[in-house]
């Protein structure tokens, strides 16, 4: 029997072997609150694709700052589209208003709410740094660019979904996605469920539509009735929305849990999900 684990973003440079036990470790810690612990037989995969995903932010250099934008340019256009959307619904989530933002907008600069207006979406982060304390304007910033690289570039998608793939073997029992790793593990499933009989998101941003829509026609890969369990903090900004039938609307439903209170500074972090009692208990019960 094995498990799965799929890390989020800015986890390039570190030690994939750390990286594991900090899971196992905020994992186990949750268990010991509800009197379990790990099944002896469970054999952890943990594939880091952090590094590969830094090389193509590198490659790619999508800029935050407009000064440096080119101009007319395709893919700049792109990445600034689907950054307001995203930008501007967390805004909504958030309970900014558009008086708000206009107020925040340097001045003589026009209040133009249109896609190419970078002004506009920083005046956005700027005010979700300044009302949300747990997230900070650069969490934002990188969040936007890792997750429209891997949502809306098939090569950097095909070789991040090829590093967990190969770790998805006919043993594997149970997924565990992160963060951006949710929709990795969410396209690597769709594609080869294999035996897998559980899948386990937490500060999943799969419920935001910009990132929903780049997927195409949703389902739930494993198509067996509570396999799929959602765990999120209600502050988590990059948990934007449950994945429920307003929002990820899939059959069998989706099983979702937001009374989860992360402990972590930015409330996102997986170390606040693993050692949660509920989502460990339910980790323990999938590997039974």
């Amino acid at each position: 029997m094995r498990m799965l684990l799929i890390h989020g973003r800015s986890q390039g440079g570190k030690d994939p072997v750390a990286l594991q036990n900090e899971w196992l470790g905020a994992l186990d810690k949750g268990l010991k609150k509800t009197g379990l612990s790990l099944p002896r037989d469970v054999q952890v995969d943990f594939p880091h694709y952090g590094n590969q995903l830094d090389k193509f932010v590198e490659q790619f250099k999508l800029p935050a700052d407009p000064a440096i934008v080119p101009k007319g340019s395709p893919a700049f256009d792109e990445y600034a589209a689907f950054r307001r959307e995203v930008a501007d619904e967390m805004r909504q989530r958030a309970g900014l208003t558009d008086a708000q933002v206009q107020a925040e907008l340097p001045p003589g600069v026009p209040a133009e709410k249109g896609p190419q207006n970078w002004e506009w979406v920083q005046a956005i982060v700027r005010l979700l740094d300044r009302h949300l304390p747990d997230v900070s304007q650069g969490t934002i910033e990188v969040f936007l660019r890792d997750v429209f690289l891997y949502t809306k570039r098939d090569i950097v998608q095909g070789a991040i979904d090829e590093i967990v793939s190969a770790k998805l073997t006919p043993d594997t029992t149970l997924v565990v996605g992160h963060s951006l790793g949710s929709v990795v593990g969410y396209n690597v499933l769709r594609a080869a469920p294999k035996n897998v009989k559980a899948y386990i998101t937490v500060g999943s941003p799969l419920g935001i539509r910009a990132i929903r829509r780049a997927l195409g026609a949703i389902s739930n890969p494993l198509q067996k009735r509570d396999c799929w369990y959602n765990a999120y903090d209600h502050r988590d900004i990059v948990a934007l929305n449950p994945l429920d039938t307003a929002n990820f609307d899939v059959a069998p439903a989706i099983v979702n849990n937001g009374a989860v209170s992360n402990h972590t500074d930015n409330r996102h972090g997986i170390i606040g999900y693993l050692d949660d009692m509920e989502v460990a208990r339910t980790i323990h019960a999938a590997l039974r």
